[in-house]
């Protein structure tokens, strides 16, 4: 009974990170996805805690590096600055597909049942003070 708790603790924690993907058909279900789910099975354990705030904590601070790549983006076309623009266009396809791999980096490693940060992740909602051991 202990090991199907810890598969499907394990499983949950998984889908957190993967439920950023709804993001692709909604928008800010990247964000929304991953904070449902935490808020619901947060109190169940640890490790669904932790991998739940690390997924929303990541999917916020995208939104925000992107609404900032967004906004640079339109003053450089307002400037006329075609080589900006074009150089930003590439920084926001690499930012959006290197998002994509750590996403699903981080729920691999939530199935193995490993504890896992984001990199460049601001932290908007912190944790316990001391956070628990994998």
């Amino acid at each position: 009974m202990e090991a199907s708790r810890g598969g499907s603790e394990r499983g949950w924690a998984s889908i957190v990170h993967l439920a950023a993907f709804i993001g692709l058909a909604f928008p800010f279900g990247n964000v929304l996805g991953p904070l449902v789910i935490w808020l619901l099975k947060r109190d169940e354990s640890a490790l669904l805690d932790h991998h739940g705030r690390e997924a929303v904590n990541f999917q916020i601070s995208l939104v925000v590096y992107l609404l900032a790549l967004s906004v640079l983006g339109v003053v450089s076309i307002a400037l006329e600055a075609l080589a900006a623009f074009v150089a930003l266009m590439v920084v926001t396809a690499a930012a959006v597909i290197a998002a994509l791999v750590v996403v699903i980096i981080a729920a691999v490693r939530a199935n193995r049942g490993e504890r896992f940060r984001y990199p460049l992740s601001i932290r908007w909602i912190s944790g316990p003070a001391a956070e628990p051991s994998p």
